[in-house]
């Protein structure tokens, strides 16, 4: 079925539609009627409530930062800031943690989503106060908890994306009133608030619909399933590492010698963190027990959906994702995916793909079968050539490779259609992803290993953290002659299971296993940043890869001949044959990654380009080792860092001085 593509535009209060199965924003504003007649209303409630979704589609909220620039850098996502660039006020400079709170982009960004937030308080107090929830029909009283579930989870979402860029910030939950009393507020420590979003959700999980239960409950809207795995991701989060604005009594300091002396990097004492994984190894297991979503067996049919807009609603494993609208807003497979260099007869017109890069050490850490490499990782470009489309390997560019999950060429004949009319910038439509099953199961894998190690079962869901990962890591390495008759998940012959035997070892050994699965499964996604940081891991993980990219490149091999199964050594040359005779489009599985096998020779391969083997730590100049890498998230791990672990966000300058005095800044930053 194809997906919903509705939006709202919410600074003017217009409703633009178009729709398949139902219409997911009506066309009458709700601001032509008054208070009595929207909250005493079933369907002008939910026009309140889709108010809320409309609101995301904007650049400043999900279509464009939240789901592709506040979400880097991590050691796999960089944004596409190096050398000189690294240090510009943009998002250049900001995601590699040069911040400065003169950038207005972050003030409209803390304005739009306070926005949000506004707008669900709204219908959070007129919903409770409605007489529909006590003196309505059944079916009222059922549709209004719903919209009041959804209210509270969504607002849920929107303080918690907020305080995980800028850590402390003020909490409102109630409407602002005409005299202002109310609006100008401090900061109130972050785990008041996840400890008030927690109880928020313990209250919406009750009222929400499981997805596809009832009519009009897609993944496009928040349901059981997603207020269940927000809030137990809330709860880790809680149950995690942070940097603060002062050390908090009776936590934990970090003791690796990257907590900040001003600002330390702290976590809840031991009793505190394990009543926090019970707490959302409970709500993990609550999805894993119900039906309703679970894991599409074919990673790469996830991927082909989501470039489609097509919903999956046979294994639900997207929990939400929030809708955009085709040829109206979205970013993702323009601003982030596989590149359109130029207008071609094919495609139409070009796309930027610039903000989001990824690396080659990620590409070199996957096992040579694993189906999601190539998905992940865009090793080539489409170019125009004489306005025809010509795929190009790419060269030397080992911190600029593209996230592949977004990928034109994958897109659906509407979105080719409008762009192959257009003459400017053209919204993909592609809903951003908020959960995933994958996620779900990573989580509880997480925490259950905490609790009980990698082999203990769960008493409710009755997996094991290392059947959790299982899941997740054997569909990598799936038979591709699996029918939707026969979806088991079977790895793959080739795949040794030395990695899940390795594992199953240790508490420790499971821990390192999930953040390194979470890296091969997610990278480009906007998960891993905000996970390595509760790990305490982010400074660490960009160092491991900065070193790796050394060790990689001192070990590089000239042309491949030397290959041995499971080696990596980056290559100084890569090899590659053409998919067809026309030589437009490259054959993914030829490439010479790791060498050219035994029985191959170099005459036997159409194609080459110098790879990342080709730069030379030897030479001073070398661009790549001596200005592109030192430059790479420089102001976290750099040589003039000014606050340890200062992964935050500054509240913008133009937002402090419109809050009456009541908002400063912290970590170093100026006001």
């Amino acid at each position: 079925m194809k997906k919903i593509l509705s939006i709202i535009a919410i600074a003017t209060g217009v409703l633009f539609s178009n729709t398949s199965c139902k219409d997911f924003l009506d066309q009458q504003s709700p601001s032509e009627h008054t208070d009595a007649d929207v909250w005493e209303s079933t369907y002008y409630t939910e026009l309140r409530v889709n108010k809320l979704y409309g609101a995301m589609g904007q650049d400043r909220t999900y279509s464009q930062d939240l789901a592709i620039v506040w979400n880097m850098n991590s050691d796999v996502e960089l944004v596409d800031g190096l050398g000189t660039n690294a240090t510009a006020v943009s998002e250049r400079g900001a995601m590699n943690y040069n911040m400065d709170p003169g950038w207005t982009k972050i003030n409209d960004l803390w304005t739009a989503m306070y926005g949000i937030i506004e707008d669900a308080n709204v219908n959070i107090e007129n919903i409770r106060s409605s007489k529909l929830l006590t003196d309505g029909t059944n079916s009222q009283k059922a549709a209004m908890h719903r919209y009041l579930g959804e209210s509270l989870t969504i607002r849920a979402m929107v303080y918690f994306d907020l305080l995980r860029i800028f850590g402390d910030i003020p909490m409102k939950l109630e409407p602002s009133k005409a005299d202002l009393s109310n609006v100008y507020q401090e900061k109130t420590d972050r785990d008041v608030i996840m400890d008030q979003l927690i109880k928020d959700l313990e209250e919406a999980v009750e009222y929400l619909p499981w997805a596809g239960s009832i009519a009009g409950y897609t993944t496009e809207r928040v349901t059981k399933g997603y207020a269940h795995g927000l809030l137990g991701q809330i709860a880790l989060t809680r149950a995690g590492w942070a940097i603060r604005e002062a050390a908090k009594e009776g936590y934990e300091t970090a003791t690796d010698g990257n907590s900040d002396g001003t600002y330390p990097t702290q976590r809840p004492a031991q009793a505190i963190r394990e009543e926090l994984y019970k707490k959302a190894i409970a709500h993990f297991a609550a999805v894993i027990s119900d039906p309703t979503h679970s894991l599409n067996p074919s990673f790469s049919d996830e991927w082909y959906k989501i470039n489609q807009l097509v919903l999956d609603q046979k294994y639900h494993e997207n929990i939400f994702e929030i809708p955009m609208g085709e040829n109206v807003t979205g970013e993702l497979g323009y601003t982030v995916g596989i590149r359109l260099n130029g207008v071609t007869e094919e495609y139409g017109y070009g796309n930027s793909s610039g903000k989001m890069k990824t690396t080659a050490t990620l590409l070199y850490s996957y096992d040579e079968n694993d189906q999601r490499r190539d998905i992940t990782i865009g090793s080539v470009q489409v170019r125009s050539n004489s306005n025809h489309a010509v795929e190009e390997v790419l060269g030397n560019s080992p911190f600029e490779l593209y996230v592949a999950k977004w990928d034109p060429r994958k897109m659906s004949a509407t979105w080719l259609d409008n762009n192959l009319k257009a003459g400017a910038k053209h919204m993909t439509g592609i809903n951003p992803v908020k959960m995933r099953y994958a996620n779900i199961l990573l989580w509880f894998a997480e925490a259950q290993n905490e609790l009980y190690g990698p082999t203990a079962p769960d008493a409710t869901c009755g997996l094991t953290a290392l059947q959790a990962l299982a899941l997740v890591h054997n569909r990598a390495f799936t038979k591709n002659n699996r029918t939707d008759e026969n979806p088991e998940l079977v790895p793959n012959p080739q795949d040794n299971g030395a990695f899940l035997t390795g594992a199953a070892a240790s508490q420790t050994n499971m821990f390192d296993a999930i953040v390194q699965e979470n890296a091969w499964e997610f990278a480009g996604e906007g998960f891993r940043k905000y996970d390595l940081i509760r790990w305490n891991l982010l400074y660490q993980k960009i160092m491991e890869f900065k070193a790796d990219y050394l060790a990689l490149l001192g070990s590089a091999d000239e042309d491949g001949t030397t290959y041995v199964p499971g080696v990596r050594n980056f290559q100084k040359k890569l090899y590659f044959n053409y998919a067809n005779v026309s030589k437009t489009k490259i054959d993914m599985k030829s490439i010479t990654w790791y060498g050219i096998p035994a029985d191959k020779a170099k005459t036997d391969y159409a194609g080459s380009v110098s790879s990342f083997g080709a730069s030379d730590p030897s030479k001073t100049d070398d661009k790549q080792v001596y200005t592109n890498l030192p430059s790479i998230s420089s102001g976290l791990v750099g040589d003039n860092v000014k606050v340890k672990n200062r992964y935050l966000m500054p509240i913008g300058s133009s937002t402090i001085s419109a809050s009456n005095g009541k908002l400063h800044n912290s970590y170093g930053y100026s006001d």
